[in-house]
């Protein structure tokens, strides 16, 4: 089947490549409809790997996808034929430690869409657990229903940091994961969302949204913004969502006392992490590493209206242009936040 696959550092191709085209038993085939180009696709595309994940072998990228149902194998009987759905991409091994604790994000052994050597979803037609497979209301389109899976770690992270209604988040940095994030805090209850980047494009669109306040940190600093919103207090809980080494240095700082840091991005590597500054405001640290659990809840959040993920949907390719669709994503241009590539 014809499919996207990254040869090498910054060479893909669209070409034939076995995968399986059958059904088995507890399985669905899906016939993808809109994936979404994710950071962790283009950190492959362009470096080769993200810290132990290496690209040793041509491998189909993509893993925020939705479609709809072409087939069910036996024993599936949550699922039809004509069925639209977004899938959960990473398959954990149920019997595992981590799996039965309900932390199946963390197993060891999980196999998850387009990380090496797991191929992705970039293909016409994919096969699937009907465990990991949930379907869209009607309302949801299948442009929405890629979303479900960045939105699902915006999720993860605003569970993490158990947000009570009225409080106040600053979120640092206002790429695609950023806005997830704050888009979910928002609708965990939050009164306002403080959003800093230093690129104005990103930051124009994060201000479109109600409750989000963006402040370009090459112009203004972010404690002072806080200080401001908060009466001086502090930031209830702060999301890093960058992974920028330079978003760690004074992150306590804007925290009130007591109140979570969130570390959703992820470095390059290691950082300096001030303790003293977040022992002296018995600060909690909390990470975040995909999600669990949270593919029903995402979905009917999308599906409430609270969460408009439609404004982030900079620019769209079919899939016979995928090669043309990662090119354009690596340039990195500041007012693009989420590539897609529809069937």
């Amino acid at each position: 089947m014809k499919a996207m696959v990254l040869e090498e550092i910054r060479r893909a191709q669209l070409r034939d490549i076995d995968v399986p085209t059958e059904a088995g038993p507890g399985e669905v085939k899906i016939a993808m409809k809109a994936v979404g180009i994710c950071g962790s696709d283009l950190h492959f595309y362009l470096h080769g790997h993200i810290g132990p994940f290496w690209v040793k072998e041509p491998m189909i990228l993509g893993h925020e996808g939705a479609g709809q149902i072409a087939a069910v194998g036996e024993g599936v009987t949550n699922l039809k034929v004509g069925d639209r759905v977004c899938m959960e991409p990473g398959i954990p091994d149920w019997t595992s430690r981590a799996s039965q604790l309900g932390l199946y994000n963390l197993d060891p052994a999980v196999r998850f869409w387009a990380t090496p050597p797991v191929h992705g979803c970039l293909v016409p037609e994919i096969v699937h657990p009907a465990n990991l497979t949930f379907k869209l209301p009607d309302g949801v389109s299948f442009q929405e229903g890629a979303f479900v899976e960045p939105l699902a770690v915006g999720m993860q992270a605003v569970s993490k940091a158990h947000i009570l209604p009225g409080q106040v988040a600053v979120v640092l940095g206002a790429g695609t994961i950023g806005m997830m994030v704050a888009l979910a805090a928002l609708a965990a209850g939050v009164s306002k969302v403080i959003m800093t980047d230093v690129q104005q494009e990103k930051l124009k669109i994060a201000g479109g949204y109600e409750n989000i306040i963006p402040v370009n940190v090459s112009e203004e600093k972010a404690i002072d913004r806080v200080k401001a919103e908060t009466a001086g207090w502090g930031a209830n809980v702060v999301f890093e969502a960058s992974g920028s080494p330079r978003a760690f240095p004074g992150m306590f700082d804007l925290l009130c006392p007591g109140g979570c840091v969130v570390l959703v991005g992820m470095p390059p590597g290691a950082v300096e992490i001030d303790v003293v500054a977040a022992q002296i405001k018995e600060a909690r640290i909390e990470t975040v590493f995909r999600y669990a659990n949270l593919y029903p809840n995402t979905i009917a959040l999308l599906a409430s209206g609270k969460v408009d993920v439609k404004p982030l949907i900079s620019r769209t390719f079919p899939f016979e242009q995928s090669v043309e669709a990662f090119e354009f994503a690596a340039q990195g241009s500041p007012e693009v936040v989420k590539t897609q590539i529809v069937f």
